[in-house]
């Protein structure tokens, strides 16, 4: 439950209030006010959230009251004392999801085995599951179809007719309504001789088939991209129903509804639960790093691993060092021609320039009013990227009044209102004497920001616009490396033919292939998709298109986006340029997209071209899009659509034209940008009024494919040996009653020697399934075609797919081979293999592994198969530079060792080659931050620090991982 009933001898129960308003009354709540100590008005609100959890679940047991004590203390116990933080719900999507949900029912099955009560497993905590990350695009729209007057002169607007059309054959009376697939001259949608073009059927035009380029009827885009999503993954559809029938608590999300941040910023946001007779702040952990999107509508939330999540749904708290707080002031006004992306990567260049990692943020200063609540989401959507915990927007009078054009009713304003002034935990941001004090402050100046990209290989790398050309001129030139790509200069004006669909084109470095408005960063803002949208309608009316072979979409987070696109009139313009809305859910950014067509593919690998990917997103790593496209920025979306217009990357805007009419007019970025007051105005008065009513009417509409889903009735879930997708994980086998102690590590073989920045996504890929992979090895020997692989992240219910996956990234730098690939040095035998035919080989011959890397190792965000899989594999200690904190956790949660190198140490500087092996002990009860000693085949030995930095943390490793000991403690104890 979210609140047990308080009892007498609750420690504060002293603390507890009745509000005092009309509609409200004998609703109660914890008044920190009544603790009448000075150091709380000095609390940031953040911390005063954690705060009146602890206090409101002081149990002398997971939480005490020296915890609370600790936080009240907070000026002179951050960044030491490690607190607990009980949050109100718990937030899965799919793909992180279906494991946590997996290993439940499994957990249920090793209970019962051992005597123990399988009903009893259930999420304490409420939890919510979005299915949101099986979308992929099969069906889009054509990328120029319909355009009006593609040669320029005086565009009319399209019309939007609601009856059917259908494609007339060429010569016919209708003409050909699509001009990519015809290269014949007589079509009614050519450029009329007075330079006007007709009337435009957006809407009722063909589609075609991405694998047979054959008209598909229409409008049905998303309803059969929806129809092949649950054609695709029905087992793990059917196993979500189970689990929304079986477990208590647990309520699932259907797919087609929206993506996780939308849906729980337009749904399942409360700012103040109201549970039992109690009120108190809505909080959240999620299975995603992105979590932390709701702090920019006052929710405290952030992203954790999937065994994290698990424990917390079972009742146990996240514990946390009691973090630092940033104060991030804003002051000045936003620039006219800076979208809030541009706003997003402006402040996430300070702090990240400031080392914040592991440490709140929390906005204050008069620029906050300026920002709008979409702004707002935005940029604490980004906040994984600068690497701290939260990016925290206290709630404001701007948000109230978001939260009254939205779902919130006057009365439950009400309530919110009067608790959070009740509490203090409400902020005037133009009345400085309501600022905490902060542990830094950080002041960032609006007015200082201009438009920025990133790329074109990580988040971080950020690019002016207006020097974009010049940068990308660079990259050519660089080195291979986080930006190179090492052309050479005789070959950066190379210009290769393509002929697509009869048409010829030429393609040169730079060359955009793929566009993607996509969902989980950017799609929230109206203000950025209106900016788009508007772009787009200037563009078609001045005679702009974009090249046919370009790939592009819109893969809105939620119906929405849609919604205020066609509210607003904007998105026949969008569609006209290719950005038709191909579904609701994640695509491009997890590299589910349609092949290129083989054409194109042809001619970017014939020229060895740095062909480019734009997208809207918040991931973009080399090879995530597709391995033939070596460059990807992430851009705003209206940025998405100019670069899409442009058809290259290497183009200054300030002096060259997007494109030329066929008058002969140049026409530049700046003629068709709309100004922020067009932008502000549409938003104003077509969009914040009606955009959240969709989708809480979409939510109560009957979802008949989900309703007409067969799935099982009973406590312990029937696995199917057969599936391919749902399998029961061996972390319970021979799950004893009580824990073994931990045995020494001895004559352990290096399994990968790995550099600097191993990211989540080189450990688990969450793409598709390579055809020469171990994991397409063993789906094929399931009588599976490659076009039935789909994708890691929608295997991620099944440990044989996700073990065979683990390292599996085609761009993982292995030391021991030299090379990018997902292979390994087999060092008994020296034979180069596959990472899991080598792993298999040495647990066979009961080698334990370890892994050796450099800095960062597990940086990127949150995946739980990134700990799972190596555990699987029969890792049992890393020994790296250093760690990205979360994944560290995650290793100690699977009983992975995390071992750090003493500072200034590296296995280069300590001359380790990764052939030798290695023998260590860890004590059975470890201090925080013990120095071990490393013994090595060689005869040399060396130190490194245990990584288990609590009592919580010892107490994982000494039971084999968090899994193990959440079971234990359901089955009862033995005679």
């Amino acid at each position: 439950m979210a609140l047990t009933v308080v009892s007498r001898d609750h420690p504060f129960s002293h603390l507890i209030e009745t509000l005092k308003t009309e509609k409200h009354a004998g609703r109660k709540y914890f008044s920190l006010q009544k603790l009448e100590d000075p150091r709380y008005n000095e609390l940031p609100l953040s911390i005063r959230i954690l705060l009146e959890a602890s206090v409101r679940r002081c149990d002398g047991f997971y939480v005490q009251r020296e915890d609370v004590e600790a936080i009240l203390d907070w000026r002179q116990q951050q960044g030491s004392s490690e607190v607990p933080f009980i949050p109100a719900r718990v937030l899965l999507q799919d793909f992180t999801g279906i494991p946590a949900m997996v290993d439940l029912a499994a957990m249920r099955d090793a209970v019962a085995g051992l005597k123990g009560d399988p009903s009893l497993v259930n999420p304490a905590c409420p939890t919510d599951l979005i299915v949101d990350q099986a979308l992929q695009i099969d069906f889009s729209k054509c990328a120029i179809q319909n355009a009006p007057n593609p040669g320029g002169g005086e565009g009319q607007a399209a019309s939007v007719k609601s009856s059917p059309a259908k494609a007339q054959p060429h010569g016919g009376s209708g003409g050909c309504r699509d001009q990519r697939t015809c290269s014949k001259g007589s079509c009614s949608d050519a450029p009329t001789t007075s330079g006007r073009a007709p009337s435009v059927q957006i809407e009722n035009t063909p589609l075609l088939c991405p694998f047979h380029l054959q008209p598909v009827s229409e409008p049905e885009t998303a309803l059969k991209n929806q129809e092949k999503e649950l054609s695709r993954n029905k087992e793990r559809f059917q196993f979500f129903k189970w689990c929304s029938k079986a477990f208590k608590n647990v309520k699932v999300i259907p797919p087609n509804i929206g993506a996780i941040h939308q849906v729980n910023l337009e749904y399942l946001c409360q700012a103040v639960q109201a549970q039992e007779e109690y009120v108190y702040p809505d909080s959240v952990v999620g299975t995603d790093s992105h979590t932390t999107m709701v702090n920019g509508l006052g929710v405290l939330g952030w992203g954790v691993g999937g065994i994290e999540s698990e424990a917390v749904m079972l009742g146990q708290p996240v514990t946390l060092t009691l973090p630092k707080v940033v104060g991030c002031k804003l002051v000045g006004s936003i620039n006219n021609l800076a979208t809030s992306i541009d706003v997003v990567l402006g402040i996430t260049k300070h702090l990240r320039q400031a080392g914040i990692a592991g440490k709140f943020v929390e906005f204050f200063g008069p620029g906050v009013s300026q920002l709008s609540v979409p702004d707002r989401t935005t940029i604490a959507n980004m906040c994984p990227e600068y690497n701290a915990t939260v990016s925290f927007f206290p709630i404001d009078d701007v948000t109230l009044k978001h939260f009254r054009q939205t779902n919130f009713s006057e009365e439950k304003l009400e309530l919110v209102e009067a608790y959070l002034k009740a509490v203090k935990l409400f902020r005037n941001y133009q009345d400085p004497s309501e600022d905490p004090v902060y542990s830094e402050v950080i002041e960032v100046n609006l007015n200082t920001i201009v438009p920025h990209v990133s790329g074109p290989k990580r988040p971080q790398d950020r690019v002016e616009v207006s020097n974009m050309k010049k940068d990308f001129a660079s990259c050519l030139n660089e080195k291979v490396g986080f930006k190179g790509f090492h052309i050479p200069v005789e070959k950066q004006a190379a210009l290769v033919p393509l002929l697509h669909e009869g048409q010829e084109f030429s393609l040169g470095h730079g060359s955009v292939v793929i566009a993607a408005i996509i969902s989980c960063t950017n799609n929230c803002n109206p203000s950025v998709m209106l900016t788009a949208g508007l772009l787009a309608k200037k563009a078609v009316g001045a005679g702009l298109r974009v090249r046919p072979y370009i790939q592009t979409s819109l893969a809105p987070g939620s119906g929405m986006v849609t919604h205020y696109l066609n509210t607003s009139g904007v998105l026949p313009y969008l569609s006209q340029l290719g950005f038709g809305v191909i579904g609701y859910g994640c695509a491009t950014c997890l590299g589910n997209t349609a092949p290129l067509p083989s054409t194109l593919v042809d001619a970017i690998r014939k020229g060895d071209l740095v062909a480019c990917g734009v997208l809207s997103g918040n991931r973009h790593f080399e090879g995530r899009l597709c391995d033939c496209v070596r460059a990807n920025y992430l851009a705003s979306p209206p940025l998405v659509v100019a670069y899409a217009i442009a058809g290259t990357v290497s183009i200054d805007f300030e002096t060259e034209p997007l494109g030329v009419t066929v008058e002969g007019k140049e026409v530049f970025l700046r003629d068709v940008w709309p100004s922020r007051e067009e932008v502000q105005h549409t938003e104003e008065n077509m969009v914040i009024s009606s955009m959240f009513r969709d989708l809480g009417e979409k939510m109560e509409r009957e979802n008949k494919m989900w309703k007409n889903l067969d799935a099982p009735e009973s406590t312990l879930f029937p696995w199917d040996l057969k599936s391919t997708y749902i399998r029961c994980p061996p972390f319970f086998h021979k799950l004893t009653n009580k824990p073994c102690p931990p045995q020494p590590i001895e004559n352990a073989h290096v399994l990968l020697f790995l550099g600097d920045m191993v990211t989540t996504d080189h450990i688990s890929p969450a793409g598709s399934i390579s055809r020469t992979s171990a994991a397409a090895k063993y789906l094929t020997s399931k009588r599976l075609t490659p076009r039935e692989f789909n994708s890691y992240g929608a295997r991620r219910g099944n440990d044989a797919v996700m073990t065979r996956g683990t390292f599996a990234s085609i761009k993982l730098q292995n030391r021991f081979i030299g090379k990018a690939a997902p292979k390994t040095l087999h060092i008994p035998s020296g034979q180069m293999m596959d990472v899991f035919e080598a792993a298999e080989r040495y647990q066979r011959d009961s080698i334990p592994l370890i892994i050796l890397a450099g800095k960062k190792y597990g940086s990127g965000n949150s995946r739980d198969w990134a700990a799972k899989g190596p555990y699987l594999l029969g890792v049992r200690a890393v020994i790296a530079e250093s760690f990205e904190k979360l994944h560290k956790n995650h290793l100690v949660a699977m009983g992975i060792a995390p071992l750090q190198f003493l500072p200034d140490q590296s296995a280069d500087s300590l001359g380790l080659n990764g052939k030798e092996t290695f023998s260590f002990c860890i004590p059975a009860d470890p201090s925080p931050g013990q120095e071990l000693t490393v013994h090595t085949s060689t005869g040399k030995s060396f130190q490194v620090m245990a990584l288990l930095e609590s009592k919580v943390d010892t107490v994982f490793y000494q039971h084999g991982g968090m899994l193990k000991l959440v079971a234990r403690s359901m089955i009862p104890p033995q005679p």
